[in-house]
């Protein structure tokens, strides 16, 4: 299977890095936030990638072209201009970069990678969140639904927006506005998706928060995997102090790999 990974924003809570790099490049332990949510979808067995590129897209390519060169072993033949690389050891991924747009919304984001994607369940989420959520887990809970999308639930302090569940059921029934931390379920991301709901988007200007996902609620067609471990976005400098000392600690809980 594949994971889509949103990479495209302007990251503006966070300006005091986003100036110089994408949101998915601001390092937490001397690697982007975007290395480490790829490897926690690795150490469940899923190693192809998409990302949707858009503001600064180029500097998240140059990290993965710089990434294999670092980690080499190269023979450069500079007259006959020709490169071999020899041993590495880099992660067995296959990342396809994809330039969608600098203003596109969420949505048309993973519109424009729709022919990436090709007719199959795929994974998604955001560029600047980082969880311990068992991917397989997440997938077979899809599987049970019979929905076309699945989003991981989770319960933070009370600054997001937040959904309503049904009763005795894991089905989504509407959202709701920010409340003040009253234990409400909210969108934390890492999503299953099935192709088909990629038909609820209709172009660059759509948000997927809001009329997609909205629509596959009254639908009964968005379930939610619930999550109650560890689970923590990037939105603001707080947040990357947070995590890089989780990281300093020796035992970040978001790495799932050896």
């Amino acid at each position: 299977m594949k994971a889509v990974i949103l990479a495209g924003g302007l990251g503006t809570r966070l300006s005091e890095e986003t100036t110089i790099r994408p949101k998915p490049m601001v390092e937490i332990g001397g690697m982007p936030i975007l290395w480490h949510i790829m490897k926690i979808y690795s150490a469940h067995g899923v190693n192809e990638f998409i990302i949707c590129c858009g503001y600064k897209g180029e500097a998240i390519k140059q990290f993965f072209v710089d990434y294999v060169l670092k980690r080499s072993d190269l023979t450069c033949d500079l007259k006959n201009n020709r490169m071999n690389i020899h041993r590495n050891d880099v992660e067995p991924w296959k990342v396809t970069l994809v330039d969608t747009g600098l203003k596109t919304m969420k949505g048309g984001r993973m519109l424009r990678v729709r022919e990436y994607i090709e007719d199959e369940t795929f994974f998604m989420t955001y560029g600047d969140g980082l969880s311990d959520v068992d991917i397989a887990d997440l997938l077979n809970f899809h599987q049970k639904q019979q929905v076309l999308v699945t989003l991981t639930a989770v319960q933070p302090p009370g600054r997001f927006g937040a959904f309503r569940l049904a009763k005795k059921q894991c089905i989504i029934k509407g959202f709701k506005e920010k409340p003040n931390g009253d234990g409400a379920w909210v969108n934390g991301g890492f999503f299953v998706l099935e192709p088909e709901a990629m038909n609820y988007i209709a172009g660059d200007e759509m948000d997927w928060e809001n009329e997609p996902m909205e629509h596959l609620a009254r639908e009964s067609k968005l379930a939610a995997f619930k999550h109650t471990g560890f689970w923590q976005p990037m939105d603001t400098l707080r947040d990357k102090h947070y995590l890089e000392n989780l990281w300093s600690s020796g035992k970040p809980p978001w790495k799932v790999w050896p």
